[in-house]
């Protein structure tokens, strides 16, 4: 595996030294244009330059006029658009719906370089730039806005990203397979209209006098009126994403259909292994370099992606409609050549990050059953329990982690794309646990219970609260025997659906308990996509049919956030006010139980900057790795 120097063209001064007179593709995204195969403007660029096709790159357009938009001329088949790694909304917007103080995804963290729903915006002015050029929109924000759909910062229901943006298909899911074939019907000619037949697309259309095998769900004008019926929507289209059981849907969108096909067959080993090896230069183009480069390589530039999918099914989690519950993976031979390949970069400190995918230690698919029937649409890998097939086993894992481990420059390999604990405890041999603990981690160990309480751990889809005890229990007694003082940092969620201020007192309770205050808790976000955002929306678990409690104003919701850091002075009026709310009065007090004092503590003087030099040179915490 050798390392590319030179870029996809992002100027005509490229177009010239590649001697290219016209593009085929013009990929449009809302990130800055980073090389490497974390993001997915890198990874679709490549594979079409690998199939013959020449790919150009407008990065992060001014979309106040169109002159961005025709920078590279007209492209000969088409445009490819996304609005970067992530979702637009979630890139600016907190959960508080605040606007974030950096974009990790553009030069020197620098906000405001694309819009707000950068795909309508790109769209619309793609097509005023050439009228006649197809126009094909893929990326997180397709993927999981491709139906009607809850939109948190609208407090609506809004029609799929077909519809708003115009485009004339859209792909969803990882679109390597899907945008190849979608290349290869244009090349021969095919008129983008009538590509109405490949997997992994939406395509909207006025009759369906052409569509076969398909199940209806509510009307966007049905969804609107009752939330019932958009829970029951969901439901279904939650239950048809696998590759081999799913179905064609449809959605009535006014006068006209939106047909989603069937999810795209699965890439097999040899097809991700070509993938992760084609020629990437693994960096951020140099024209970012005088504002510090692109923040969000930092994380990834040494991590390793050995797998993509999860069976995790947990309900915030938005990956059943993006990479899907069945697992595809590397091969080994191709992950360990990649090590050896970072080992030879001039800024190689003997780290490896990570080796991992949306959850490190799912390396193959759950159980047999799916080679042949796919995932099973009603029921869970690992909840409410694992299910009697699955197959818990971490000897492959291992042995791949022990392979790298031992390759010459390599000090230390980290796991931090997650570790799920409850897949862990299934595995009755503890080799992999071990070793974990003694190689893999260096002082601390995040995993996310996200809860502790079992009525809201039931909305999650996590496991009850007693797997999680014995875990940590399992944790301490192997560092223990290591000779190790190493801790477990849990990431915790308030105001999730099924969290009332009683739950959220509860797991303060806990906390408390704990010894200590999380330095990192997070307040649900309702993202596009996700089983819990419907759940948000509606008031209704779409899977069950039972009714949801759900906190939903600012005053509740920063109570409940507030309740997880209860110690924190600036807390204080807050966390009082829940406990009189809930009739608490018993937890404010001195007593070893108590969670405030009956007063406010006093604030220590702030310290000014010119005494605090230590903190000059702090940055902010990079986000995990996309699609999780």
């Amino acid at each position: 595996m050798k390392i590319n120097k030179q870029f996809l063209p992002m100027d005509n001064q490229d177009l010239k030294e590649r001697n290219i007179d016209q593009l085929d593709f013009i990929i449009i995204t809302g990130d800055a244009y980073v090389d490497h195969p974390s993001f997915g403007t890198a990874v679709i660029g490549r594979v079409l330059e690998h199939e013959g096709f020449t790919v150009g790159i407008i990065s992060q357009p001014d979309w106040h006029n169109v002159e961005d938009f025709r920078k590279l001329g007209k492209p000969k088949y088409g445009f490819l658009i996304n609005s970067g790694n992530m979702d637009s909304m979630v890139n600016h917007y907190t959960s508080s719906k605040k606007k974030r103080s950096i974009d990790l995804f553009s030069p020197g963290g620098e906000r405001g370089h694309r819009p707000d729903k950068a795909l309508i915006v790109y769209c619309n002015r793609a097509r005023e730039a050439y009228k006649d050029v197809p126009i094909i929109i893929g990326g997180i924000e397709a993927s999981l806005r491709r139906f009607a759909h809850y939109d948190y910062w609208d407090n609506r229901l809004r029609r799929s990203v077909l519809i708003d943006s115009k485009a004339d298909l859209l792909v969803y899911g990882m679109g390597e397979k899907t945008v190849t074939q979608i290349a290869n019907l244009l090349k021969y000619g095919m008129n983008i209209k009538r590509i109405t037949n490949v997997r992994g697309t939406v395509y909207a259309t006025k009759t369906l006098d052409e569509v076969i095998d398909y199940i209806d769900v509510s009307s966007f004008e049905n969804c609107v009126q009752d939330k019932k019926a958009y829970a029951e929507s969901f439901k279904i289209e939650y239950f048809e994403q696998d590759s081999i059981n799913g179905r064609n849907i449809v959605q009535k969108h006014g006068d006209r259909y939106i047909v989603q096909n069937k999810p795209q067959e699965l890439l097999s080993e040899a097809e991700m292994d070509m993938v992760y090896s084609l020629p990437y230069t693994r960096t951020y183009h140099p024209i970012y370099e005088e504002k510090g480069g692109v923040p969000a390589i930092r994380e990834i530039k040494f991590s390793i992606t050995s797998h993509r999918g999860c069976f995790g099914g947990c309900s915030f989690c938005a990956l059943n409609f993006h990479q899907g519950r069945t697992i595809q993976h590397r091969s080994q031979e191709s992950i360990i050549e990649e090590a050896k390949m970072l080992t030879t970069l001039d800024d190689f400190k003997g780290y490896i990050h990570d080796v991992g995918g949306p959850t490190a230690n799912f390396r193959h698919r759950s159980c047999e059953n799916q080679k042949e029937r796919g995932v099973c649409k009603n029921k869970q890998c690992l909840f409410p329990k694992p299910c009697k097939n699955l197959k818990a086993n971490h000897k492959e894992y291992l042995n791949l982690l022990r392979k790298i481990r031992k390759l010459p420059k390599i000090k230390k390999v980290f796991i931090r794309s997650g570790i799920r604990f409850d897949y862990l405890m299934a595995d009755k041999d503890d080799t992999f646990f071990k070793e974990l603990c003694e190689h893999h981690i260096s002082g601390q160990l995040k995993v996310a219970p996200e809860h502790i309480s079992d009525k809201v751990l039931k909305c999650m889809g996590k496991p009850k609260n007693e797997v999680y005890e014995k875990f940590q229990k399992k944790y301490y007694e192997i560092n223990k025997k290591l000779g190790k003082k190493q801790f477990l940092v849990p990431y915790l969620m308030s105001s999730h659906p099924g969290s009332d201020l009683n739950v959220a007192i509860e797991l303060a309770l806990y906390i408390k308990k704990m010894g200590y205050t999380p330095e990192q808790v997070q307040d649900f976000y309702p993202t596009p996509g996700s089983l819990s955002t419907a759940m948000y929306y509606t008031g209704i678990n779409p899977l069950t049919g039972e009714s949801v409690y759900v906190p939903k104003t600012f005053e509740e919701k920063s109570m409940q956030r507030a309740l997880l850091q209860f110690s924190k002075p600036e807390n204080y009026n807050l966390v009082k006010k829940a406990l009189i709310k809930t009739n608490r009065e018993d937890l404010i007090g001195f007593g070893k139980d108590c969670l405030i004092p009956p007063r406010p503590p006093k604030t220590k003087s702030k310290i000014t900057p010119s005494k605090n030099k230590s903190n000059k040179n702090k940055h902010k915490k990079l986000p995990k790795k996309s699609g999780r």
